[in-house]
């Protein structure tokens, strides 16, 4: 039992370091936004993501073919994927960095709203209060009559929506695709999808800058190590708490590099969000929740209402680990 809180307890260590990564992207994200169009700025992330991610998925020992076997679902997926990937970005372009992850963690609310009609699922009475406090939170947040909403704030529900509508497909289809499917088709889409604007947009990039986007590449794909080595050690329960951290990052740095104001209703109405959140997440996972660290056992489905990222990775390390039993077994 000692090794296994050991486990549980690393494995939250190291989920932590892999979302203190993704915020730190998220501040280079902003940095480049004063610069660039989200447009330019995911085409070079992307473009420099690829060898990465490539090597990556390298490791499987079962990659096989690429061709998906939901071409329909995967193609409203890469939408969605860069309709959330452009509105996430420009939001840390013009919002203080807080404010934004307070209109991100809408995502498992959405998510929950959603999965009724499209997935027919049912809410009950638990979950439909947890929706409403959610939304209370952001009004909070948003405090409509006294500040303006903002094409920011507009772009930061974009995204709400976009991640929204990846993960519901991800529940579908995920189980059934390929992982390198699941990765790269999102990335290959943002790709053209942003390259066919980039010519009316760009702007010349000094060597800074492109480093900058290196860099931003390094650190999204080392916080997927990190997140995906975290659930060598605990289950998502654990680990799915986690990704809030975030908002305390984002403070931290909004305040120190961006002079961001943290005010009252910022933090009440993000307490609000993140207890709505937290709640929906437990529900999703009580009934399988165990200490026992997840590792092929199908506990934890890529469909928790956290961030597409998060479930990408878990879901990516449960299949590359399928991929090597099986192939001790051949």
């Amino acid at each position: 039992m000692g090794k296994i809180k050991q486990s549980s307890a690393k494995g939250a260590f190291l989920s932590l370091v892999g979302f203190g990564l993704y915020s730190t992207h998220d501040v280079v994200v902003k940095y480049l936004g004063g610069f660039y169009t989200p447009f330019q700025i995911m085409f070079f992330s992307v473009l420099f993501s690829f060898p990465l991610v490539t090597l990556y998925i390298l490791r499987n020992p079962r990659t096989g073919s690429l061709w998906p076997h939901h071409p329909v679902q995967m193609s409203i997926r890469v939408l969605a994927t860069s309709l959330s990937g452009f509105c996430t970005f420009y939001a840390f372009s013009v919002l203080p960095l807080a404010q934004t992850y307070a209109l991100l963690f809408l995502t498992p609310i959405l998510i929950t709203v959603l999965s009724i009609p499209v997935l027919g699922e049912r809410v009950g009475l638990h979950r439909g209060l947890s929706v409403l406090v959610g939304f209370i939170g952001v009004l909070v947040v948003l405090q409509p009559g006294d500040v303006s909403f903002t094409l920011g704030h507009l772009a930061g529900l974009g995204g709400v929506v976009g991640a929204a509508t990846n993960s519901l497909i991800t529940r579908r289809i995920g189980q059934r695709e390929k992982m390198a499917v699941m990765l790269l088709y999102p990335m290959l889409g943002n790709f053209l999808i942003m390259g066919s604007v980039l010519p009316f947009v760009y702007e010349p990039m000094p060597l800074l800058h492109l480093g900058s986007i290196a860099i931003l590449a390094l650190l999204g794909f080392l916080a997927m190590f990190f997140i995906v080595s975290a659930f060598q050690n605990a289950n998502a329960a654990i680990i799915a708490p986690m990704q809030y951290s975030q908002i305390l990052w984002a403070g931290f740095f909004g305040l120190i590099l961006f002079s961001d104001q943290v005010t009252i209703s910022l933090v009440a109405g993000s307490a609000l969000i993140i207890a709505s959140g937290l709640y929906i997440v437990k529900r999703e996972l009580s009934q399988k929740q165990s200490l026992q660290p997840v590792l092929s056992e199908a506990i934890f489905r890529p469909d928790n209402g956290l961030r597409p990222r998060f479930a990408i990775s878990h879901s990516f390390f449960k299949k590359f680990k399928r991929g090597k039993k099986d192939k001790r077994i051949e």
